[in-house]
């Protein structure tokens, strides 16, 4: 791909990101049922029609009087938005097995949160498209939602959401033998490997001693095969650096942030570790989305002429397998 066509591409990357960064930020739905159902009426539209044209419009978008606001409807918003179906999720195996009372210990609380009707919220890891384009999946439920959540201070650690599920899906499937977790939250995937006859043993690493707590009192009693489980009470890089050598384990799954943004420097932290401990498979939380941002800063810093990974990625449009072979070698400090 030229040079210009990767900055063109890049730009218009940046204008979806702002928009969705906006729908998905939206405290509830921007748009009642109602409202949804006559504007579809009156323009002879079906609702997820109406509803892709009312977010639209909410972000500014003209797609009557300007053109790159239509190219940037057909290219990113229609794609990226789907209608979600609350029985696929509610059939999930912890949602059906799993029951919350609403308990708090020290900084941490369970608890349920809902979506509103036509909330719009991610579910799957951002997809990089051949033309480079970069599309988060965006989804919304037409009626509400209910879904478990574990917070700190207040702020969601985890949930058990669609975008959840699904992210971790990839990593649940390739889960095998003796598997090491990273990160405690609700337990959903260590709950989701143990179910499988192929996973002999499931070590979950966490350093906080009141999550912990909590989930061994009201959670971890209600997991089919919670024998196969153990906690771990450490930090994950003080563990990753010593006692994981020695307990070799054939799969490791990292979950230590909540999004991107404070997610890639660990990520590239735990990727420098990785060479720690080669016989283990090591998989990581919306990894996918992870490298679709990081190679976004690359483009960025490519396009400033900078320079500074010029001897990583010479010839500029690196793949996502460019980037994430080359993960464990970048500084972050060269590209920020």
């Amino acid at each position: 791909m030229e040079r210009e066509s990767i900055r063109q591409i890049s730009e218009e990357n940046l204008r979806a990101m702002e928009a969705f960064s906006y729908l998905a930020g939206a405290e509830g739905s921007l748009y009642t049922p109602e409202e949804i159902a006559a504007f579809a009426v009156d323009c002879g539209l079906d609702r997820h029609e109406a509803f892709l044209s009312l977010l639209a419009a909410a972000c500014g978008l003209e797609p009557d009087r300007k053109r790159e606001d239509r190219r940037l409807i057909e290219r990113y918003f229609r794609p990226a938005l789907r209608p979600l179906f609350p029985d696929a999720y509610r059939q999930n195996p912890y949602a059906l097995r799993i029951r919350f009372p609403e308990k708090t210990r020290g900084a941490w609380q369970l608890c349920r949160r809902q979506y509103a009707p036509y909330q719009v919220v991610p579910c799957g890891d951002t997809l990089l498209l051949p033309d480079g384009r970069e599309i988060p999946p965006l989804g919304y439920f037409p009626e509400s939602f209910s879904f478990p959540a574990v917070l700190e201070n207040g702020r969601e650690w985890m949930t058990v959401t669609p975008n959840e599920i699904e992210t971790m899906a990839p990593a649940v499937s390739a889960s095998q033998g003796k598997a090491a977790v990273f990160g405690l939250g609700l337990g959903y995937f260590a709950f989701m490997i143990a179910e499988k006859e192929s996973v002999s043993a499931v070590t979950i690493v966490e350093r906080d001693e009141s999550v912990i707590q909590l989930f061994q009192k009201e959670l971890l009693p209600q997991f089919p095969h919670r024998e196969k489980i153990r906690i771990v009470k450490a930090d994950a890089f003080d563990y990753l650096s010593g006692p994981m050598k020695k307990e070799r384990f054939d799969f490791a799954f990292f979950d230590l942030w909540h999004d991107v943004s404070d997610g890639l420097p660990l990520y590239l932290r735990l990727r420098q570790e990785e060479s720690r401990v080669p016989e283990t498979v090591c998989a990581y939380w919306i990894e996918q989305s992870l490298l679709v941002f990081l190679r976004s800063l690359i483009l960025d810093d490519q396009s400033s002429h900078a320079g500074r990974l010029d001897r990583l990625f010479p010839l500029g449009n690196p793949s996502l397998e460019d980037v994430r072979r080359l993960a464990p070698q970048i500084d972050l400090g060269d590209i920020r």
